[in-house]
C-alpha cells in the first residue's frame, strides 16, 4: 500500500464541514384548566396560558407551531378530554413531534398516568416535551433506568418530574428533588 501525503496544503485551505442543521419540531400547545375559565384577566386563564405557549414556541427557532389545543373546564385527573384526545391523534399520525405545556400539572395531575406519557409514550412516539415554568424538556434531561433524573432537563432549578400534583392528595415530591434543591 503507498503512503499518502499527510501534510495540508497550506496555499489551500481545508473545506470547512458544513453546520448541523438543527432539528425541526412540529409543535403542539397544549392548555388546561379545571374549571371554566370566567374571562377574568391573569396568569391563571386558558387565555394568559395561550400566550404563554404560543410566545415560548415563537422564540424558539427550533419549534414551529402545528397547532394550539385547550381543554377548557376539564379535570386533570384523567385524559379522558376531548382536545388532548386530538392532539394524540394528530401525534400518532406523525403531525406533531412535540408538546408544550405551562407546567406539569396542566397536562395531568394523575401522578402515574403523567409519568407514563413522559416515560414510555412520548419516548415510544419519538415526542419531545416541555414543561415551560418548570424548566423541564425531555431533550435535555438526563434519563436513567429509573426514569428522569431529579433536577435534569431544569434551567431555573424548580420542580423535577416527580414533582407533579396527585390528584387528592396534594403536591408529592420525590426525596431526590429536595436533596436536589438543597
Amino acid at each position: 500500500m503507498a503512503r499518502t501525503k499527510r501534510k495540508t496544503n497550506p496555499v489551500i485551505p481545508a473545506a470547512e464541514a458544513p453546520a448541523q442543521a438543527q432539528k425541526q419540531y412540529r409543535a403542539a400547545a397544549y392548555a388546561r384548566l379545571s374549571v371554566e375559565d370566567s374571562g377574568k384577566p391573569g396568569a391563571d386563564t386558558i387565555e394568559g396560558q395561550k400566550n404563554l405557549l404560543l410566545r415560548f414556541i415563537e422564540d424558539d427557532p427550533t419549534l414551529t407551531l402545528y397547532g394550539l389545543f385547550c381543554d377548557n373546564g376539564r379535570t386533570g385527573t384523567d385524559f379522558d378530554r376531548p382536545q388532548f384526545e386530538k392532539m394524540m391523534e394528530e401525534v400518532r399520525k406523525g403531525h406533531i413531534d412535540c408538546i408544550v405545556v405551562k407546567d406539569l400539572s396542566r397536562f395531568g395531575r394523575n401522578y402515574k398516568e403523567t409519568g407514563n406519557y413522559l416515560e414510555r409514550i412520548f419516548p415510544f412516539l419519538g415526542v419531545r416535551f416541555i414543561a415551560v415554568n418548570d424548566g423541564f424538556d425531555t431533550l435535555t434531561a438526563q434519563r436513567g433506568a429509573d426514569g428522569y433524573q431529579a433536577g435534569a432537563g431544569r434551567s431555573n432549578g424548580s420542580r423535577c418530574p416527580a414533582d407533579i400534583p396527585v390528584a387528592s392528595r396534594g403536591r408529592e415530591r420525590h426525596a431526590d428533588c429536595k436533596a436536589a434543591q438543597r
